[in-house]
């Protein structure tokens, strides 16, 4: 667990450099083979602040416009969003572990760990638990994706304190993160993508 936990300066969401997956589906596509659209999409993708085609991006890369349009929404979500990083953290890799989505989780565990959500919430989050001692805002997050994807929707009280501390924006940013995700997890899923040879694993993988 402490393997998968730590904040490491070789993390592949810092290096940029793609992990090796034996049977990964949808092979990485050489700069100098990519059609020009597939090629405007990845230099708009390693200009921008994730700087590497790491998670999900390469597979999208085979629908240059709808690769285009969700790494748009992804970079507002990941970097300008009205949430703080600790619950937006948060809430990304809630969405990994009810996909059992390997990959997303050892990509973002450690960058909650560093946005500041304690490492002890996070072994239970990838355990499948709901955490002990959270903060107010921590609390709300979990409690609003919980029932948000376990009902399909949140009841009218974890609606009201989500306005009440995140405000409408927020409340709209953390709908839109939990759905953000799923599609990088799903996506990360179909194309089995997967962490680095050696990186323990906090749950099973989804349909494998």
């Amino acid at each position: 667990m402490k393997t998968i936990l730590r904040v490491s300066a070789l993390c592949i969401l810092f290096t940029g450099v793609a992990p090796a997956a034996t049977d990964e589906r949808f092979p990485e596509i050489p700069l100098e083979k990519m059609t020009p659209a597939q090629r405007t999409v990845a230099d708009a993708i390693m200009s921008g602040p994730r700087k590497g085609m790491s998670g999900p991006f390469n597979a999208w890369l085979r629908s240059p416009e709808l690769a285009d349009r969700l790494q748009k929404v992804g970079e507002y979500l990941r970097f300008n969003t009205s949430l703080d990083k600790r619950v937006n953290e948060m809430a990304i890799i809630m969405t990994a572990q009810y996909w059992g989505s390997q990959y997303e989780w050892y990509a973002h565990a450690p960058l909650a760990l560093k946005a500041g959500l304690d490492p002890k919430i996070v072994a239970a989050l990838g355990a499948g638990r709901k955490p002990e001692n959270m903060k107010e805002d921590e609390a709300i997050v979990w409690e609003f994706t919980t029932q948000l994807r376990r009902d399909h929707g949140v009841d009218d009280a974890i609606y009201q304190k989500a306005v009440a501390k995140f405000g409408e924006q927020g409340v709209m940013d953390l709908v839109a993160v939990n759905g953000y995700y799923d599609v990088v997890s799903m996506t990360l899923n179909v194309a089995h993508v997967m962490p680095p040879a050696g990186e323990e694993l906090p749950f099973k993988q989804a349909g494998r």
